[in-house]
């Protein structure tokens, strides 16, 4: 068990006499840059921060510990989040009563990093009720997040357009290496696919474990994309070599990784609206690609005005439906955000 730095005054942190709430969103994992290790670092990713599907809590003192969810996929949740809950205290040596209100969570194996941003947002806002001084980094390394890529707790903790070196091993945290801002113009189309999840637990490992060998020189053009040419465009906000980009690490990587999930989309109907996508917008005029296992799609386009013909563009061709749905997100800049709570006595 790990154990991080005690606090010198219990209770100092943003609401001691009350709840705390946090406000965390999701990311997309843009693909990795070295699954071989070539250099001795395994993974490396490419990450965003999005808007849309969220992670919000409330944590305060009770009489007795207890986690509330508010809907479904939140229950679901519950189970860890005591788990999680128990850990910190034991780190900590803090033993006051808790309780914890989950209202939103993100969908869990979809490709939103789910499982770390609910620990981290656990995390600190337990730090932040306790006068905790615990970055993202000591968190996740306490809750066992973070295990193969970094940017899901740079999102956390900075946002926007993110690239980790992977970690040095394991039990480690991918130091973040780069990030810039996301374009406020840029929109994300995100096509969840809700009648199936990514891989995940032991699947994911077995899968992980019958990949082949990934070559050097592959993982040298990847980096050399995302270096000498993403990263710029972005900075740039220069659109057209961001989506070639992205569209090439993506291609490498689907490729690589379809063996085990079935294809290059781990939906073969999300692979077909990002065709459709595609198709209809022209050449790099859209970044489309799948976000870590699936089974949730992306495509990057430069305007609000692209995004909506896009989905009107699907719509019509048929291929939403009520597994389906599409939804139009924005990047973001900034980490997660933590407020005292206006709903303290729900959570008391």
């Amino acid at each position: 068990m790990q154990t991080l730095e005690k606090p010198t005054h219990e209770g100092r942190g943003i609401n001691p006499s009350g709840a705390v709430r946090i406000h965390a969103t999701g990311r997309l994992h843009l693909g990795f840059l070295d699954p071989g290790a070539s250099l001795g670092r395994r993974f490396g990713s490419l990450g965003l921060s999005i808007g849309g599907p969220s992670t919000i809590l409330d944590l305060g003192p009770a009489v007795q510990d207890r986690v509330a969810a508010a809907d479904h996929a939140a229950r679901q949740e519950v189970p860890r989040v005591s788990a999680w809950l128990e850990r910190l205290k034991q780190a900590s040596g803090i033993q006051c009563p808790l309780a914890v209100c989950l209202h939103e969570v993100l969908p869990a194996h979809a490709g939103f990093g789910s499982g770390t941003q609910l620990a981290l947002a656990l995390g600190r806002t337990f730090a932040t009720l306790h006068g905790l001084p615990w970055s993202a980094a000591d968190i996740a390394s306490l809750l066992g997040r973070g295990g193969r890529s970094g940017v899901g707790i740079a999102a956390f903790e900075r946002g926007g357009l993110l690239v980790d070196s992977g970690p040095r091993g394991a039990g480690s945290v991918a130091p973040l290496t780069a990030r810039f801002d996301f374009p406020a113009d840029w929109r994300i189309v995100l096509l969840l696919d809700t009648s199936r999840t990514g891989l995940h637990g032991a699947a994911e490992k077995q899968a992980m474990q019958g990949l082949p060998s990934f070559p050097q020189a592959l993982s040298a053009d990847l980096c050399h994309r995302v270096l000498m040419q993403i990263l710029p465009a972005a900075a740039e906000h220069d659109f057209v070599p961001f989506a070639q980009g992205v569209n090439h690490l993506q291609e490498v990587i689907g490729g690589y990784f379809a063996p085990a999930q079935g294809g290059v989309y781990s939906s073969p109907e999300v692979g077909q609206a990002l065709a459709r996508i595609s198709q209809q917008a022209g050449a790099n005029a859209a970044a489309v690609g799948q976000s870590s296992w699936g089974p949730t799609g992306f495509a990057i386009v430069p305007s609000q005005a692209a995004a909506e013909r896009a989905v009107a563009d699907i719509r019509a061709a048929g291929l939403l439906g009520p597994f389906l749905q599409a939804r139009i997100v924005a990047g973001v800049n900034g980490g997660a955000q933590v407020v005292p709570s206006a709903r303290q006595r729900s959570v008391a």
